[in-house]
């Protein structure tokens, strides 16, 4: 069966405030939720996170977002409804040991899905590749409806790791930018919504034109150099859809600012022909947020196809990527046709969507 998957009712939770619009225009304020928390790292020194200003748990924000969800209630507990969680790490509060079963709960207790919600664990490319495992679910009749929620909270556990690696920043992170230094880490919630119907949306949605999961299994951590699993996971939309983009699209990358991711990126790019086309990346503006990178990004991404803007790079001023990038460094008012948003991870995991209008 093919199809339409729309896509809409993109919700967030994030430090910078509540609402897709809201963080959309603080995005366009130019203002970030990373900022200098003392005492968070191993020896206790102060580093730049995507923290709320009061500890917010795992289940608080999923509450959050299914209160808030723009659409009829009775949908969520309808037969044809499946929710699908993306999360790296799942609900820490009581330590790791059933850090999973404690998100999948509180994903069914506060969406009361008639269903049981599916967790997914992607390393960093968990929540793109989950919106296209709901997109194949509409598309081959599966269901009619998925709520798609990803959420992440800072802890210990997580600091402590990305630290072990020195990939942390030594101040708010520089994407694309030949000084960059490393990621800020953060933590959010965002949910949205993919339909086979056009009208259980409040506001007239997008639509999910298609996706890709690739792995090119090149390192536990690292990313390819040649950026071949990138790479292929966008041609495979491009060559199946038989789009080509143009200016009136934009890519809305995954831009850690780390030196390999995103030297990387600009290969991958460079070899897919987007070189050209605008690209940013939203992490010096939420940290990178891990499970719910994809779905907080790709409901900004979102907003800039709804109002025909891109915003700047937060951080960016000197190129310092292996290939020349069109790194958009003011917001950019400009007619968009296509987003394309991409996302890669641990493990040689890309993965990537396309978004047009309906």
């Amino acid at each position: 069966m093919n199809r339409p998957v729309y896509i809409g009712a993109e919700y967030l939770c994030t430090p910078l405030g509540r609402g897709a619009k809201e963080n959309f225009a603080q995005l366009l304020l130019g203002h970030s939720a990373v900022r200098p928390v003392a005492n968070a790292g191993f020896n206790q020194e102060t580093l730049h996170l995507g923290a709320f200003a009061q500890p917010c748990s795992f289940d608080e924000l999923i509450g959050d977002a299914f209160a808030n969800l723009d659409i009829d209630p009775e949908l969520l507990t309808s037969p044809k409804t499946r929710v699908m969680l993306s999360t790296t790490k799942g609900d820490l509060t009581n330590g790791i040991e059933g850090a999973m079963q404690r998100a999948m709960e509180s994903v069914q207790r506060h969406s009361r899905s008639f269903h049981p919600p599916l967790v997914f664990s992607n390393a960093c490319i968990t929540g793109v590749s989950v919106l296209n495992k709901a997109a194949e679910y509409i598309a081959a009749g599966l269901c009619e409806h998925v709520i798609v929620v990803g959420c992440d909270v800072l802890s210990p556990f997580v600091i402590y790791g990305f630290q072990s690696l020195f990939a942390i920043a030594d101040g708010r992170c520089k994407p694309y930018d030949a000084h960059r230094s490393g990621i800020n880490l953060g933590e959010a919630c965002g949910a949205i919504v993919l339909s086979a119907s056009r009208s259980i949306f409040a506001e007239p949605p997008l639509i999910h034109a298609g996706g890709s999961v690739t792995n090119d299994a090149n390192h536990i951590s690292g990313p390819s150099r040649t950026g071949e699993g990138l790479h292929r996971s966008i041609t495979q939309i491009l060559l199946k859809k038989n789009i080509n983009l143009n200016k009136a699209s934009y890519t809305c990358a995954h831009g850690t600012a780390t030196r390999f991711n995103d030297d990387m990126e600009s290969v991958a790019f460079t070899r897919s022909k987007l070189s050209e086309i605008p690209v940013n990346s939203l992490k010096a503006y939420f940290g990178h947020t891990l499970g719910a990178a994809g779905v907080i990004e790709t409901a900004m991404a979102m907003q800039s196809l709804r109002q025909d803007i891109i915003p700047a790079t937060l951080g960016y001023e000197t190129p310092g990527t292996a290939e020349p990038l069109n790194v958009i460094r003011e917001n950019l008012a400009t007619q968009l046709e296509f987003v394309l948003k991409t996302a890669s991870g641990f493990g040689g995991g890309n993965a990537s969507l396309l978004l047009t209008r309906s």
